[in-house]
């Protein structure tokens, strides 16, 4: 069976009570709603990590709207994690498996709430058909135009017609047709206990001084990320690691080298490169990766999750992007620093580099170093 997570009963209790008291939102001027108050809305976002990550700020404004409401998450069980690190969610339902007995699960767990709404964040065939089969009363996507898959549009009740460039103003399109208001956008997460974050401090020893100090007031150490999921999107190792002799003789600081599945190797490469500047992150969870983030003075990192997940986190970022377009799903403060090649790739948003010269192998280290300079000035 579908297992969810169902948080404490007093979850939705406390959020008010901060709420009351001027925490996580604007009690002092409400959204004005159109709309009937709700009681139970259900947001689809299967995927991916990022993606989760930039549909954050509306799921939150929406809270705001409606801060009476039950908000459920229905989410792919590899993303699920971060999830349930966002305090605004009651519940993530979690689609367990890809097949039909996951979706027959998923459905009849959905179809015993009567939820009053149903938004699709996602825009696919799979994640409209889970919207509508949860029985909501209303069930919102996006217009034809904007789908990724318009083969979706005939299981929306109701559609918007996105604005804005970032895929996070996307995302606000669907939740001001509940009364929502696109502010500030915020990205509420849980910051846990973290065991890779202690052993990360204790591997890299004494922090340099001669940066910026992190948020969290500790003073020097960088995260790079050279991992993704599409080798198009993935930096030369050996370059990441002349970025952290640069980090070390700058700025004194030593760097930890994140990976995921399959991208321990990777890692290994630019620690290899770093002539010790750098060391090997150990495995993280997704409440790892927002821990390291908000500890981190800087966070360098391609196209990917993690590079998501630190500018939710506030780190201090420098973004490199070929395949895919920063200013659709880049870093959105304007404090961060993007190398792009996106405007002369080959190849746009292809997993793999099929041109004759490859994008991001024109970017070269010292680049890199003078957009850090840039974001750390």
């Amino acid at each position: 069976m579908t297992e969810s997570r169902v948080p404490p009963p007093s979850r939705v209790a406390l959020r008010r009570a901060r709420r009351s008291r001027g925490e996580g939102g604007s009690p002092e001027s409400p959204v004005s709603s159109p709309q009937s108050p709700l009681g139970r809305i259900l947001i689809v976002r299967l995927g991916s990590l990022g993606d989760i990550v930039h549909a954050l700020p509306a799921v939150a404004a929406l809270q705001d709207a409606h801060p009476e409401a039950v908000i459920d998450w229905l989410v792919d069980r590899r993303n699920a994690e971060l999830v349930r690190l966002v305090p605004v969610v009651d519940r993530a339902i979690v689609l367990e498996r890809p097949t039909l007995g996951g979706w027959l699960d998923v459905i009849r767990q959905l179809r015993r709430v009567r939820y009053d709404v149903a938004v699709d964040l996602q825009g696919l065939m799979k994640s409209a058909v889970l919207a509508r089969a949860s029985g909501a009363r209303r069930v919102l996507g996006f217009s034809i135009w904007h789908l990724r898959e318009r083969s979706a549009r005939p299981f929306y009740s109701e559609t918007a017609e996105p604005g804005g460039a970032h895929v996070i103003a996307k995302s606000f399109a669907l939740v001001a047709r509940l009364g929502a208001r696109e502010g500030e956008w915020r990205f509420p997460l849980v910051v846990t206990a973290s065991p890779a974050l202690d052993a990360v401090r204790a591997a890299l020893g004494p922090a340099g001084s001669g940066g910026p100090l992190s948020q969290t007031g500790d003073v020097g150490f960088a995260l790079l990320n050279p991992g993704a999921a599409w080798p198009n999107k993935r930096w030369p190792p050996a370059r990441f690691g002349e970025v952290a002799r640069f980090l070390r003789e700058r700025y004194g600081w030593r760097s930890a080298v994140l990976w995921g599945p399959g991208e321990q190797a990777l890692a290994a490469e630019v620690v290899a490169a770093s002539g010790g500047a750098a060391i090997q992150a150990p495995p993280t969870t997704i409440a790892d990766l927002v821990a390291l983030s908000r500890a981190a003075s800087l966070v360098v990192s391609g196209d990917t999750g993690p590079l998501h997940i630190a500018a939710a986190a506030g780190a201090p970022i420098v973004g490199l992007f070929g395949p895919t377009d920063p200013a659709r799903n880049g870093p959105w403060s304007a404090a961060d620093r993007i190398v792009s090649r996106y405007e002369t790739c080959a190849c746009r948003y292809g997993r793999r580099c099929r041109a004759r010269e490859w994008c991001l192998g024109g970017v070269e280290v010292d680049e890199v170093t003078r957009a850090i300079e840039a974001r750390l000035s």
